[in-house]
């Protein structure tokens, strides 16, 4: 019975759960349409792929100015101030407008430059411009799931993105057998706009309790509010997709690209189950540190988030690695050369899931400074050492800079939040 109130008294488990059943469903489907990929792509189709992902990463950031975090905070702490939520609404369409517009324009006019920059050729230049075309409603999208994040609905959260996940996939089966990998990239980057229709189905009717559209006008309340995430989320969004952008790149320069397919393919699979923490994240961390003033009262939420998710993450991590060979023969058939790469890759999910549970704090009391100077060395750390790392260890030493970069990166901020409290005249 004690059990049984645990887990009935239990958020954190709750939504644990009801993303496991998510997350379960999308690992499913998501073998099956890898293995496709990769069967009928090859590796230097699953490498072009990586790039395309990393290009709407970036444009999601700077098309909404980054204001995601921003908007998960301010709508947790203000959910039952309408007059308040207002304010920040009005401010944040003023910055998906300007936002978007900007990007839609940088990017359809140097679509070609950034083709052959990012692929190497122009001949994706077209695909480029579709994704300036569509850049509002990815920014759109964005916008309404940080609301929905902030209002920590994570039953209708799971149920947007297991039903986005499905259509998109059909999205890319289709343009897969009618495009091949032209028809993929415009999938892919068609999925947030099929994410957009699902939130609105799903959420819209709740959205009208709490943005009030007659009252949005053209003000920037919450301007330096905002831009405080903005310049985080430069740092940890647009930099960071940056970065994987220019070291695929650089791994197809000094090896070649079916070594970037293989560090890839990879990345997809440890995504796959880091978006299991990433619902969590928003959904829980962010809301839930926004509203925790007290020393104690952080230290026990800290514990009890490692104490519930730590344990099943080390476990998953730990039979992914047992399982790995296996994994490749039924994901990436003939993707041998990812073998050496899961060592090193789990190592440093596992440490990055510890830190970045503190590290929303950072996000929750908006320290700017602190998130911008901690991401910033773990970025700068994450280069550097890929850079020279690739020298000598090949593919392998790509992910041997992931795991001592989040080692150190967790040091660190360890560090900064006992000072942040220290300040403040407290003991974490």
């Amino acid at each position: 019975m004690k059990l049984q109130r645990f887990f009935r008294g239990n958020l954190i488990l709750k939504i644990t759960s009801l993303n496991a059943v998510v997350i379960t469903i999308r690992l499913i489907v998501s073998v099956f349409i890898q293995r496709l990929l990769a069967v009928n792509l090859g590796e230097a189709g699953i490498a072009n792929i990586g790039q395309v992902r990393n290009l709407i990463g970036m444009v999601t950031s700077t098309s909404t100015f980054g204001t995601f975090s921003g908007i998960v905070k301010y709508v947790a702490q203000y959910r039952q101030n309408l007059m308040e939520l207002a304010k920040l609404f009005s401010t944040t369409l003023v910055f998906l407008l300007i936002g978007s517009a900007l990007t839609a324009m940088v990017l359809f006019f140097g679509a070609e430059t950034f083709s052959i920059y990012f692929f190497g050729t122009n001949s994706y230049g077209f695909v480029l411009q579709l994704l300036a075309v569509l850049t509002p409603f990815v920014a759109l999208n964005r916008v309404i799931s940080a609301v929905v994040n902030g209002l920590s609905e994570y039953k209708k959260y799971a149920k947007i993105e297991l039903i986005s996940y499905l259509l998109a996939t059909v999205a890319i089966i289709i343009g897969l057998y009618t495009g091949n990998l032209e028809g993929v990239l415009i999938a892919i980057i068609v999925a947030p706009v099929i994410q957009l229709g699902v939130v609105l189905a799903i959420f819209g009717p709740r959205l009208s309790d709490y943005v009030q559209f007659n009252s949005l006008t053209w003000s920037l309340f919450y301007k330096n509010k905002l831009l405080a995430f903005t310049l985080m989320s430069f740092v940890s969004t647009f930099m960071l997709n940056y970065i994987e952008l220019d070291i695929r790149t650089l791994i197809t320069a000094e090896l070649n690209i079916n070594e970037a397919g293989y560090w890839t393919a990879l990345n997809f699979i440890s995504k796959n189950y880091m978006v299991f923490a990433s619902g969590l994240f928003t959904l829980y961390v962010i809301p839930r540190f926004a509203n925790i003033y007290e020393k104690e009262t952080f230290k026990n939420e800290v514990l009890n988030i490692y104490k519930t998710i730590l344990p099943i993450f080390g476990l998953g991590m730990l039979l992914v690695y047992l399982l790995r060979n296996f994994i490749i023969e039924i994901i990436y058939p003939d993707f041998t050369g990812m073998e050496p790469l899961f060592k090193w890759q789990l190592l440093g999910d596992f440490i990055r899931l510890c830190s970045l549970v503190l590290a929303h704090q950072f996000l929750a009391k908006r320290m700017v400074k602190s998130f911008i100077i901690t991401e910033i060395i773990s970025l700068l750390l994450f280069f550097t050492m890929s850079k020279i790392f690739v020298q000598y260890y090949g593919t392998e030493g790509i992910v041997i800079a992931h795991f001592i970069r989040y080692v150190i990166y967790l040091i660190i901020v360890i560090i900064v939040i006992r000072k942040y409290f220290d300040k403040q005249g407290k003991e974490v």
